[in-house]
């Protein structure tokens, strides 16, 4: 029989206080979808890194095409047949598309017929990309086609994939999936990354699920539902998010007018944007990456000041207060960008909490910090929202991204804030962390606070929301019930159509 196109056994990474990877193995086999599921901090990312020459094993072995494997670097993963696309972009906003590419390349071609391969393999894999554009000009969904045809340019036998679909809208996911198929009817495997469970139940034939470091099951995904293949992650079934109706209170937050220019060349400008939020109701903000989430995010939090008048809360104008003061007052955000933006990276738990904590929490007494009260308010974070880490004098950077958007958003909900503005609040997190996580939201609604909720996830935002608004190219469309709200609707919305019915505001 034809040996595996890749085999691991028994691989092993550990790290001081944690073992990432505790003898797992698993096989892939030529032009399949392998799926590689876990709950956060499972050992997905170290696993794939190691195959990737990232990471080496501390013990175990790995073959490729029946021989022994052991890449030293990435180039030489490459080299092999294997490639990677990376969850986060690694590109240079400012050069062109063939200039990036070309950047990854070891011995790069001239730029024209370097352009010339790219316009040939993006038609061939049907990834429209122009090599002459600029990656600031480009969309989400346009940026990660660059990095997949970084990866194709290496004709790979075996292609990584980590979360490719979170910056994607549905018709975008549809597309890749259709390259994906493509890929695999020429033999390529793909070892598939995603919290999405029924994107695997569509796409892939075989998974294999990772539980705190340990493989546990194998499992067909389209025999085996969403729920249970959540289940299999996190070793117990877990409920489902439970939105209780109740009637919304007085508004607390009220956008009037706001208009704002880009902060960069390649951001967005906010156009005439409007809307309230009551105490007590959720609203949802749908869009496509890069339609003015962050701007909107960055005028609400006070780091861009705005007219004084253009953001009120409760009454009063707070558009020229800077974002302690808006702490003070109880409007607290939570940022997409949590590495860097949400959180320092070299900073502990404790240091981040405190950094936002510090206010409300009471970490400071008579201008000195109270450091025990802020390892305990981390701790309490910890505990409250499952944040897998040895402990809170551990830095940021060393938790995998969805533990730490975990923590990025109970240290918010945890500070009982009047209103809560949160960038993609589940983005990267397993099903489990994601229910937890937007029951946190349903429960500080259903005391008392107004969320406004932006994410591309457009489950999520029907789960939990009272109304639903999409942004597209910086301008708002109007606010509609989220309740009978059809996918035609929605995609109309964040298409940009701002002739719908609006609802009150």
């Amino acid at each position: 029989m034809t040996p595996p196109l890749l085999s691991i056994d028994r691989l092993s990474k550990a790290y001081p206080g944690v073992v990432a990877n505790d003898a797992v193995s698993l096989e892939v086999r030529d032009g399949e979808v392998h799926a590689l599921l876990g709950e956060n901090g499972a050992g997905k990312s170290t696993l794939v890194k190691m195959i990737y020459g990232l990471v080496k094993p501390d013990g175990g072995r790995m073959r490729l095409r029946g021989a022994p494997y052991a890449p030293e670097d990435p180039n030489a993963a490459r080299k092999a047949g294997v490639a990677m696309v990376f969850q986060h972009f690694s590109l240079f906003e400012a050069m062109s598309v063939a200039e990036n590419v070309a950047l990854g390349m070891a011995a790069p071609p001239r730029l024209r017929d370097l352009s010339a391969r790219i316009r040939e393999v993006s038609r061939t894999y049907r990834l429209p990309l122009d090599p002459q554009r600029i990656i600031g000009d480009l969309s989400a969904g346009e940026r990660q086609r660059v990095e997949i045809i970084r990866c194709l340019l290496q004709e790979p036998r075996l292609l990584i994939m980590d979360e490719p679909t979170s910056v994607l809208t549905p018709q975008e996911v549809e597309i890749l999936f259709q390259t994906l198929r493509q890929l695999t009817a020429e033999g390529v495997a793909i070892l598939y990354i995603s919290h999405k469970l029924e994107e695997i139940r569509s796409l892939c034939d075989r998974a294999t699920i990772l539980r705190r470091g340990r493989n546990v099951a194998t499992c067909v995904p389209r025999e085996t539902s969403a729920r249970e293949m959540g289940e299999m992650m996190v070793g117990a079934s877990f409920a489902a998010p439970q939105h209780v109706a109740h009637a919304p209170g007085n508004v607390a937050l009220t956008v009037s007018g706001l208009s704002m220019r880009a902060p960069s060349a390649f951001g967005t400008s906010l156009k005439d944007i409007t809307f309230s939020v009551r105490r007590g109701e959720i609203l949802g903000l749908g869009g496509v990456a890069g339609s003015g989430q962050d701007e909107l995010l960055s005028a609400l939090a006070g780091e861009t000041p705005t007219a004084a008048g253009a953001i009120r809360l409760n009454g009063a104008a707070i558009g020229r207060l800077g974002p302690n003061a808006r702490r003070r007052l109880g409007l607290l955000t939570a940022p997409e960008q949590r590495l860097g933006h949400a959180a320092a990276p070299e900073m502990s738990l404790t240091e981040n909490a405190f950094m936002t904590g510090a206010q409300r929490e009471g970490l400071v007494s008579h201008g000195f910090a109270r450091w025990g009260a802020a390892r305990d308010f981390a701790q309490a974070i910890i505990t409250r929202f499952d944040v897998r880490t040895p402990g809170p004098d551990v830095a940021a950077r060393a938790l995998s991204g969805g533990n730490l958007q975990k923590f990025v958003i109970g240290r918010e909900v945890l500070q009982r804030p009047e209103v809560l503005v949160v960038n993609q609040p589940t983005w990267g997190v397993d099903a489990a962390a994601a229910a937890s996580i937007r029951q946190a939201l349903l429960d500080l609604a259903a005391a008392g606070a107004a969320i406004l909720c932006i994410s591309q996830d457009l489950d999520e935002l029907m789960e939990i929301s009272d109304r639903f608004g999409a942004l597209n190219a910086g301008r708002l469309s109007p606010i509609r019930p989220a309740k009978g709200l059809s996918v035609e609707e929605i995609g109309l919305m964040m298409g940009g159509a701002h002739d719908l019915e609006p609802a009150h505001a």
